[in-house]
């Protein structure tokens, strides 16, 4: 083999693994300090005023955070509305104004996947949410199995939801 290529080749893994280890080490950073094991109940109504519904015996569960004003979260809309078609979903509209305001937002949008306000931020606190998005995948057993802050793709969540439920 050329010394020019097998340097190159070598280089090239020696960045790969650095971007690697980087990409990792913030994910742990975002997620350091989030809930994990048994999910926190979300005992709340959703805009429409009615009470959300429990997770489903038996089936995995996305409680996705978001807000109105974050940018990120609005690459992430079609694949949560996308989602909530195959899989029970319960979002969070973390300080992006009252339920009304939520409503012309949804309505806006063209979304229609359920959403409780959170005005003020009190049920991000009860799951140690700093930041939109964020995403937990909770297995059968009621216990939190995933947690990813910032974008994550519908085939990522997607993915992550089929392993909570094998």
């Amino acid at each position: 083999m050329n010394p020019k290529l097998k340097k190159f080749i070598r280089e090239v893994a020696i960045l790969l693994v650095m971007v690697m280890s980087v990409s990792v080490a913030v994910n742990l950073y975002k997620t350091w300090n989030v809930e994990r094991g048994p999910a926190p109940q979300l005992l709340f109504a959703n805009i429409a005023g009615k009470p959300v519904m429990a997770q489903p015996a038996g089936e995995p569960m996305l409680v996705h955070f978001w807000a109105t004003w974050c940018p990120i979260c609005a690459l992430e809309q079609d694949s949560i509305q996308s989602i909530a078609q195959d899989y029970a979903v319960v979002t969070v509209a973390m300080q992006s104004g009252n339920a009304e305001e939520l409503r012309q937002f949804m309505h806006k949008e063209g979304l229609n996947f359920t959403v409780v306000a959170d005005e003020f931020g009190e049920i991000a606190k009860q799951w140690s949410v700093r930041g939109v998005p964020a995403s937990f995948i909770i297995a059968p057993d009621g216990n939190i199995r995933f947690v990813e802050v910032g974008y994550t793709s519908e085939i990522g969540l997607r993915a992550r939801l089929w392993w909570a439920d094998s």
